[in-house]
Order: structure tokens, then C-alpha cells, then sequence
């Protein structure tokens, strides 16, 4: 799905939509896409050792990941109800905002935050990251960026035109284009956030591509985990199922869809 504009309120400040998400955490964690190992390896070799920290971990989907490459990882979530999904999975978590979170004299090698860095204030969390990093430990904060293909923009912005047509998801697909980078605001206030903290390297972005083929109702089991749907009532929800149904059905019953992982990432510096 295309990025959701964030311009009516930092995202940070609208607690109800960022503790949304924990409505169905089953089916968040069964159709979320994951991230590219690639990608966490770049991570895991970037930092000094194993032990990581996730921030809005949710239910332990990129956590997972990086325990499947060998480290220790906590989670500090602020929905208990994706925090208890995420222990059932083997992810130690803790529920909290990270931004009033008790790391209890623990440091780590990484800080990491997968789909979840813009529901945390920017400074206060690079510089609560900076408190719980080890000297040379790491910070990566990444987001997975969906771009459907042109006939796809074209078939879904219809149906949100014609159901929500005041919506931020119909905003996002009529504003969407090819070589539009859907986080780059997001990118660009965790960069100003990490230099504001001043205990960090000048921050790097990273990009991974790749590419998934939803059938349609892969795509359907999706979407309502999608911000802009998750309060929705259930019969606008259900309009919009069908309406989403019917445009990928006439898309030959599935399509691919485009992803880059955006990666802003920074070493710590300094003392312990």
C-alpha cells in the first residue's frame, strides 16, 4: 500500500491510531511482509555485538529475524496485546512507550525499530537510544515502502475514491507515483532526530529492493491491518473489501508489488 501522509498530525502524538494495530494481531503477523535478510545482516555486521533492542516491536515479526541470525533480542511494545503475541513467539517483550520505557541499567549492540519509528518523537527516541547504546553500538530504524504497479494504483484509488473519498488511503494512492519515495518525510525526521541527539555518527540510508506477488486474497487478509483501515467500521471496512476484490480480481487475480526497505541507520559515539 502506498504511504499514508502524515500531515494532519505527527504520528508520534496520535497514540489511538499507533495503538491500533493490536485489533487482530494474529492476522498483522500472518500478512505483514517481512524484511529482507540482507537487510539484517547489514545490521548484525554493523554492530559490535548481539544483543538488540526492538522498539515497537508489535508481534515480533523483524525480532524474529534477527533472532534467526543469531541475537539476543528484547522488545518494548506499547500494546499488550501485540506484546503477548510476540512472547507466544519466543520474543521477550516488555510493554511500554519507548520514550518512558525503564531500561533498568541494560545496554545493548543495536537499537532497531522496524514499520514503527515515526510513532516514537524523534529526538526523545534517538536520544533514549544513545543512553541504552554501547559506544560503537548501532541504531537502524527501517520501513517497508510499497509501490503497486500503475494499473494496480489506478484500479485501488478508484475504489477508495468512490468509498473513502476523503481518506488518507484515497490522499496516498492519488498523490502516489513511480519514483515517489513514500518515507522520505519519515527518513528525514529520524535524520534531523539523530543529529539533534548529538551522540551519534552523520546517520546513513540504506535501500534493499524486491518483490512480492499477492494473489487477491492474500491482499485482502492484508489490508485491514493497514492504518488507514483498522478503525474503519466493519461495514465501510467491508465495502472496501469488496471493491478491493473486484479491482484485483480484474487484475488477473493478483499482482505484483514493489518494495524497497528504507533504512536510516547511525553508529553511536562516545563514551559509555
Amino acid at each position: 500500500m502506498p504511504t499514508i501522509p502524515f500531515d494532519r498530525q505527527p504520528p508520534h502524538e496520535d497514540r489511538r491510531r499507533a495503538e491500533s494495530f493490536g485489533s487482530d494481531p494474529e492476522r498483522y503477523d500472518r500478512t505483514r511482509p517481512h524484511y529482507p535478510d540482507a537487510m539484517v545482516d547489514a545490521i548484525v555486521a554493523g554492530s559490535p555485538g548481539p544483543d538488540v533492542l526492538d522498539v515497537g516491536s508489535g508481534t515480533g515479526i523483524d525480532a524474529r529475524q534477527f533472532q534467526a541470525a543469531g541475537c539476543k533480542v528484547l522488545g518494548v511494545e506499547p500494546d499488550e496485546r501485540m506484546a503477548d503475541f510476540a512472547r507466544r513467539g519466543g520474543v521477550e517483550t516488555e510493554v511500554a512507550t519507548f520514550e518512558v520505557w525503564d531500561p533498568a541499567g541494560r545496554n545493548f549492540d543495536a537499537v532497531v525499530a522496524g514499520q514503527a519509528w515515526h510513532w516514537v518523537d524523534p529526538v526523545a527516541g534517538a536520544t533514549k537510544a544513545a543512553q541504552v547504546l554501547r559506544p560503537t553500538g548501532r541504531l537502524a530504524v527501517f520501513w517497508n515502502v510499497a509501490q503497486p504497479p500503475p494499473e494496480a494504483v489506478q484500479a485501488f484509488s478508484a475504489v477508495y475514491q468512490r468509498v473513502l473519498p476523503d481518506s488518507l488511503a484515497s490522499m496516498a494512492y492519488r498523490q502516489i507515483a513511480p519514483s515517489r519515495d513514500g518515507y522520505s518525510a519519515l527518513s528525514a525526521k529520524a535524520i534531523d532526530g539523530i543529529h539533534e541527539a548529538g551522540a551519534f555518527g552523520e546517520p546513513e540510508q540504506w535501500r534493499f529492493d524486491w518483490e512480492r506477488f499477492y494473489t487477491r486474497d492474500e491482499w485482502l487478509d492484508q489490508l485491514p491491518t493497514h492504518g488507514g483501515h483498522t478503525r474503519l467500521p466493519p461495514a465501510k471496512l467491508d465495502e472496501v473489501l469488496t471493491g478491493m476484490g473486484a479491482a484485483v480480481a480484474a487484475l488477473g487475480g493478483g499482482f505484483t508489488m514493489h518494495y524497497t526497505t528504507v533504512v536510516v541507520t547511525a553508529m553511536r559515539t562516545g563514551g559509555a
